[in-house]
């Protein structure tokens, strides 16, 4: 993964599209040509644990990044979106699976490597039920769904960091 400040690739204003485009601060950049200053804030992500019987409902990723690993049912929320809707949205794309209720549990920070650039998100995660009879089937980015026995569950076999992380954060929970 790369260190590369995500702002260092944008080298022309997006209004004027004046060189001078500037670093302002670390998260932002100036044009003084034109007096627009765009600020580098992190893209909304979502993730859910879904229990059903003493076991997790865990995808492998089918894309990368870290394809092939295990994650979270999820994925962006989309502009004019909120949070909740992002997560139950993401839940059917993936599972097929309709959300009954869903409950916010914390967040984290996380970055990525995605077509070259470093891309910063703040995770939401949630504790999402879904019908008891409801069987997922896997779709989008999600190559294929598994129902682990929590006991089974491994924060190490989760590829992206935030995932593992709040993986490992959950468990201590329960």
């Amino acid at each position: 993964m790369t260190d590369q400040h995500p702002l260092s690739r944008f080298r022309f204003c997006p209004v004027c599209g004046s060189s001078g485009f500037a670093v302002n601060d670390f998260k932002s950049k100036h044009c003084p040509a034109c007096g627009f200053t765009y600020y580098a804030n992190p893209s909304s992500a979502t993730a859910a644990f879904i229990l059903r019987d003493g076991c997790l409902l865990v995808a492998r990723r089918g894309k990368e990044p870290a394809r092939g690993t295990l994650d979270l049912p999820g994925g962006f929320a989309d502009m004019g979106e909120t949070a909740e809707e992002g997560m139950r949205r993401e839940i059917m794309e993936e599972t097929g699976l309709t959300v009954s209720s869903l409950a916010y549990l914390f967040s984290l920070p996380n970055r990525y490597l995605y077509s070259g650039m470093t891309i910063h998100t703040l995770d939401l995660f949630f504790r999402a039920d879904v019908p008891h009879d409801a069987e997922p089937h896997a779709a989008d980015d999600a190559a294929e769904l598994m129902w682990v026995p929590l006991s089974q569950v491994r924060p190490n076999d989760f590829g992206l960091q935030s995932i593992s992380t709040a993986v490992e954060r959950f468990l201590r929970l329960l």
